[in-house]
């Protein structure tokens, strides 16, 4: 049935298509606000209705419906979840929160650990796929993930709402915001509590379960002292305590638990000159997370990680006329990391300094042309040049668009790998990869049907490993991905919604004389696809479902060190909603509705049927 609904969907897909509705504002493509059809990168929006329809707790669950787009979670909600970007390695995924990029640097590979980030008061996710460092840097190889909090609107208002279900799980949010003259803002609070299920699966062994509990807040003030210079500040908190079962070799319940502090501060200010040709952001945004571990609770933490980022960054945009449009900018950051346990302290820190230029030109009607280049030099390995491009034609005012995009990416080494006392390499070069991309979009019928197909070609050089013959970090790995995505929305009545997506990855080591040359990534399957529907009945009740299918994998069995195979599955989740007054709504959802045993990484537990029901207000 799975090979079957893939072939399906995949027939389906070779059409003609567009993933957003004509005209949609996107911030992700460049870090500025660009309409879709001045874009030639493929991008997928999760805007905040459907965020609000699909009543999904963890981000990583509605990233998964979206294509390219491949996720793992080491058990209960809470544990170490990885998101890969078009069979991209998991460290090659560039996180922003509300403007401030926040992949540790205390990690292994400076990669952004999804399990803490939960929905909360999240309004807006963009995910950008394809290599994209001109704008953004290191770790922009896969792709870019953009999450934002609201914008406050004008007036007063906010939104609460709690829910409770299954293994005695409360969720529980609330935020406000408003306008007032110059000033507008926002501040939010969310707070989450499971006793979990085991982390490991209940097929290793595992019986124990692993509770967890998430406090996250949010706020946001903006003063416009005059219409051409205004100051912006954010912030962003996520506190995380888990229960986890940490094991090396065998699969087995154990008693840990990790602790977990994420800072996020965003300063920045806004100024125009030149009668507004000419926009400025100057800003200064810093990312702290505290990770402690303990062996077990109640004792002080046996080991733990520091990671910050301080980052200062320019950009100025100069748009002469319509048809043209200039950005430059300038960053500097200065990742560290401290680590303390088993007897050691360390601490190591790098500098980079970035500066990079884009053009936008339209020199045709329908044509909108990007191009640009990025020069970032570190402290340690030295510099790393990068250059892209990418084109949007439309013969016929947005309804058609012909996308094409040529895309550099690099990763430089993290301070881990560079310096750790036992594995680290001072001589490691930066990871480098070149992404190619075509696609073709439609929109039929006033936008009530709406399709995306695009393919996608990345190779990867100089990709980082541990080198089991000298103990340490070295640049060992060439990969390939290539594949195809493709998005349709259908809307042939204002009260249904129906949206698909599916994509084909094929991510392989191609690395010279490996004995793994030609095999599959790990814990990246081929082929997935997910399906909504929802529906609005006359007397107000709201009703949907999601189905998402992905295909088999390959993991590593942590004994034998042999790869075995993930089978595919096969989880369907239904929802409901019913407005009591105008503004007091009940809610509640089904997840894994068939109750399918399945596992993201061997060994590891997974959820089976679930039911949690609540309330919403709103004023």
């Amino acid at each position: 049935m799975l090979k079957t609904s893939i072939s399906l969907i995949a027939l389906l897909a070779a059409t003609p298509a567009v993933a957003e509705e004509s005209g949609e504002i996107v911030v992700t493509a460049l870090g500025i606000e660009q309409p879709t059809d001045e874009v030639g990168q493929a991008v997928t929006v999760i805007d905040e209705k459907t965020i609000e329809t699909r009543q999904n707790v963890s981000v990583v669950d509605l990233l998964a419906t979206t294509p390219g787009i491949r996720f793992n979670r080491t058990g209960s909600l809470g544990n170490v979840t990885s998101v890969s970007v078009r069979g991209a390695e998991t460290t090659q995924t560039l996180v922003l929160i509300d403007g401030v990029k926040v992949n540790d640097p205390s990690g292994i590979g400076d990669q952004y650990d999804f399990g803490n980030l939960l929905v909360g008061n999240i309004r807006r996710i963009e995910v950008l796929r394809g290599s994209n460092s001109i704008a953004y840097g290191s770790q922009a190889i896969g792709g870019v993930v953009n999450v934002m909090t609201g914008v406050p609107g004008e007036g007063f208002g906010g939104k609460a709402s709690v829910d409770y279900g299954y293994a005695d799980t409360l969720n529980a949010k609330a935020d406000v915001s408003g306008t007032s003259g110059i000033v507008s803002g926002g501040v939010g609070v969310a707070y989450f509590r499971t006793d979990g299920i085991s982390a490991v699966s209940p097929g290793f062994g595992g019986s124990e379960k692993d509770g967890y509990e998430n406090v996250t807040g949010n706020a946001r003030l903006k003063i416009a002292f005059t219409d051409n210079v205004s100051l912006d500040l954010r912030g962003y908190y996520i506190h995380g305590d888990l229960d986890y079962d940490s094991f090396f070799g065998a699969p087995a319940d154990s008693p840990d638990v990790a602790r977990s502090n994420q800072y996020i501060g965003y300063a920045g200010l806004n100024f125009a000159l030149l009668d507004g040709t000419l926009t400025n952001r100057a800003a200064v945004t810093w990312y702290r997370q505290d990770r402690d571990y303990y062996y077990l609770r109640g004792t002080d933490p046996d080991f733990g990680y520091s990671g910050n980022n301080l980052r200062f960054e320019y950009e100025a945009v100069y748009q002469p006329a319509d048809e043209v449009k200039l950005l430059l900018g300038y960053e500097h950051e200065r990742p560290d990391y401290e680590f303390f346990g088993f007897g050691s302290r360390e601490s190591h820190r790098a500098n980079i300094d970035s500066v990079y230029g884009l053009a936008v030109v339209k020199p045709l009607t329908g044509l909108s042309v990007t191009a640009g280049v990025r020069r970032d030099d570190h402290s340690q390995f030295g510099g790393a040049t990068t250059f892209g491009a990418n084109a949007n034609y439309s013969p016929n005012g947005g309804v058609t668009n012909f996308r094409l995009s040529y895309g550099e990416g690099f990763k430089a080494p993290s301070l881990y790998q560079l310096y750790d006392t036992y594995s680290g390499n001072p001589a490691l070069k930066p990871e480098r990869s070149k992404s190619y991309d075509i696609g073709f979009d439609q929109n039929l019928g006033s936008e009530k049907a709406v399709l995306s197909v695009t393919g996608f070609w990345r190779d990867t050089q100089d990709q980082l490993n541990y080198d089991n013959a000298t103990s340490t970090y070295e640049n060992l790995d060439r990969t390939r991905a290539k594949g195809v995505e493709a998005e349709l929305t259908l809307r042939p009545v204002e009260a249904l919604t129906f949206t698909a997506a599916y994509s084909y990855v094929d991510a392989r080591d191609r690395s010279p004389g490996s004995t793994a040359r030609g095999q599959r990534l790990l814990r990246r399957a081929a082929n997935a696809v997910s399906t909504s529907v929802d529906y609005v009945w006359s007397f107000g009740l709201s009703t949907g479902a999601t189905v998402t299918m992905v295909g088999d994998s390959i993991d590593l069995d942590p004994v034998t060190r042999n790869r075995v195979q993930l089978d595919g599955y096969a989880v369907a989740d239904l929802r409901a909603s019913f407005p009591l007054t105008e503004n007091l709504e009940i809610y509640g959802r089904i997840d894994n509705l068939f109750d399918q045993e399945y596992a993201t990484a061997y060994g590891y537990g997974t959820y089976g049927r679930s039911a949690y029901g609540g309330v919403r207000v709103r004023f």
